[in-house]
């Protein structure tokens, strides 16, 4: 009896571990599982936040141009644009001839457009607009007030001024600009295609 009993409690206590074993292996392969997907859980969200953190870095703002070091783009530079206010025209120069001259509009009273040496810092097709005043959003299509393209020349971190194209051709050559130069669609698009990241802005009187 006692001999029965003894080979019961063992083989129970076989049985008891045997099943604590496997019980203790699924519960650490479920641990090491959780903690695998956990990691590609971080890992995906790392990555996303990289993602979003490099296209934040490019500049690819919802409402403003891409922004970008001139230093980094020292192609083309022999093209240099002289704006004379007085004049109204934009002249574009590469190895000081003249190449071709459009016409523009410049800023009206109380926001006239800056005198001085700029360089191109960002460039952009079919700019969404975004009124600096009423915070009201156009995107690119006819009535938008910048046109086809933007040639950003300056900005103090919040606002920019450059030149764009317009959905107003009839007030080309007027001072009506809240400092920007406006030129005609077509012109613009020309102009864009002619300039680059570092190309060098002379707005003269």
């Amino acid at each position: 009896m006692v001999g029965g009993l003894s080979w019961n409690f063992l083989r129970n206590r076989s049985l008891f571990l045997g099943s604590f074993s496997i019980g203790f292996g699924a519960a650490t392969l479920m641990l090491c599982v959780c903690q695998r997907v956990s990691a590609l859980e971080t890992q995906s969200q790392t990555n996303q936040f990289h993602e979003l953190e490099l296209r934040s870095r490019e500049g690819n703002s919802k409402y403003f141009p891409a922004q970008a070091n001139p230093s980094t783009h020292l192609n083309n530079l022999d093209t240099h644009l002289v704006v004379k206010l007085s004049d109204r025209q934009v002249y574009v120069y590469r190895l000081n001839k003249l190449l071709v001259s459009y016409p523009i509009a410049i800023g009206k009273p109380g926001w006239r457009t800056p005198i001085g040496t700029f360089r191109v810092f960002s460039k952009e097709k079919n700019p969404i607009f975004k009124s600096f005043k009423t915070g009201e959003i156009i995107y690119p299509g006819p009535d938008n007030p910048l046109g086809a393209r933007w040639i950003g020349i300056w900005t103090d971190g919040k606002t920019q001024l450059g030149f764009h194209g317009t959905n107003q051709e009839e007030l080309i050559g007027q001072p009506v600009s809240h400092g920007c130069i406006r030129l005609r669609n077509q012109d613009v698009i020309a102009l864009y295609e002619q300039v680059t990241i570092g190309t060098r802005v002379t707005i003269l009187p």
